[in-house]
């Protein structure tokens, strides 16, 4: 009985049975048709489903003495040898750079909210958010090792060539999303906690799965991608209101020519790893949703000063921003090829970091010592009425405390 594993891939193969004499390990390297174990050579026929040609690599055999069927097929990791260092690895499972793009749009979404600005909430929102984002993309990477060993874009991914086991990266993401869930329930509140455990399961029971059923999958994740400066804004104003309706919709909105864009070149990939993507099975669709989308966005920029999220400064300074945004999404619409998606793509990475911080830098109100509901009433030169928050960051405002009133003048 041989296992055949391919270094630094996955690949689907057939168990078979053959006659082994040495008690040691045997390397066989692939040269063209054939494999060579030591004295002998082995048809690369023999090996039954092999999801994609085994190329010129080492393959490592390892002698069993388990007897299978001879149609048992597996998924098995490939040794991987370049180990490199776990807190790098652990990096790349939980996708660093999107997961620091999750946390920047939470930062935006507390930094709008009419509250005032507090360290401990903001520091709490910010980890927790990041720690269940990093749990999201762990198991979206879990279930998706099969169909990552298809992908040139994803092939190299730690679970894909073994450098990280399925059970590490698992026992990371319960952690990591336990974690995160407890510092936004104790440390926030719990509607935040509340948004971060929907926008986990969201990712992971329903966009990861239905990247393979229908394209609708772009639109959850759209919403995925929405829910973070949601995330913020109930960490700092203790609700959701009109003005963080604002921020979703431009985080919605925004996703679709930032991935239809991205897509667009990776549809060999995608459709050879058998993903629904609009790019591969409608992509006229996929053209027009971005355009579409890209409009809506200059929409939204200029409902946000109506909204008193903003200064109206704010609508006149996104629309250039704004309008080149969609502009390259005319481009691509009209001509799609390499070069116009990928112009596309990489402004994207520009336009939203530009737009979040024209909405800080053209917030209506800023509070600092007095969050946004509170409000002073004179009455009279030396007496005044204090009507607190309703906002509950600590445990002071959600217990029932009295509250005095200077005395009025009848």
């Amino acid at each position: 009985m041989i296992r055949v594993l391919v270094k630094r891939e996955w690949r689907l193969i057939t168990q078979y049975t053959t006659k082994t004499t040495s008690s040691h390990d045997r390397l066989i390297t692939a040269k063209g048709n054939v494999l060579s174990c030591g004295n002998s050579i082995l048809p690369v026929s023999q090996l039954k489903d092999i999801c994609v040609p085994v190329g010129n690599a080492n393959v490592i055999v390892p002698e069993s003495n388990i007897i299978l069927p001879e149609n048992y097929t597996s998924w098995l990791p490939s040794p991987c040898t370049n180990t490199g260092k776990t807190i790098s690895q652990y990096k790349k499972l939980s996708k660093f750079r999107l997961t620091s793009l999750v946390v920047v749009t939470t930062m935006g979404g507390y930094a709008m909210a009419p509250a005032a600005f507090d360290l401990s909430s903001f520091a709490m929102c910010t980890l927790g958010t990041g720690l269940i984002s990093a749990a999201a993309n762990a198991i979206n990477q879990y279930h998706e090792v099969p169909f990552d060993s298809q992908m040139s874009r994803t092939k190299s991914r730690v679970l894909v060539t073994g450098q990280v086991t399925p059970l590490k990266a698992v026992s990371f993401a319960v952690v990591s999303a336990s974690t995160g869930l407890c510092m936004l329930y104790f440390g926030v509140n719990g509607l935040t906690a509340a948004l971060g455990a929907g926008n986990l399961f969201l990712y992971t029971s329903i966009y990861t799965p239905m990247k393979r059923i229908s394209i609708v999958n772009t639109w959850v994740g759209s919403v995925v991608g929405a829910i973070p400066p949601l995330m913020g804004w109930s960490g700092c104003a203790g609700n959701l209101d009109s003005g963080a309706m604002i921020l979703a919709g431009i985080l919605f909105a925004w996703q679709f020519p930032h991935f239809n864009a991205l897509s667009w070149n990776l549809r060999p990939d995608y459709s050879r790893a058998g993903y629904r993507m609009m790019a591969v099975t409608n992509p006229s669709l996929c053209r027009r949703t971005a355009l579409r989308y890209s409009l809506v966005i200059v929409g939204l920029s200029l409902m946000a000063p109506v909204l008193d999220v903003t200064n109206y400064w704010f609508a006149l300074e996104t629309i250039p921003l704004n309008a080149y945004f969609a502009y390259l999404a005319y481009k691509f619409n009209q001509k799609s090829d390499s070069k116009s998606s990928r112009s596309l793509f990489r402004f994207s990475l520009l336009h939203l970091p530009a737009l979040m911080l024209l909405f800080l830098a053209n917030k209506k109100n800023w509070y600092f010592n007095k969050s946004a509901e509170e409000e002073t009433i004179k009455n009279g030169s030396n007496h005044m009425v204090l009507k607190p928050s309703k906002t509950a960051t600590s445990l002071g405002n959600v217990l029932p405390v009295a509250v005095a009133e200077g005395p009025r003048k009848f």
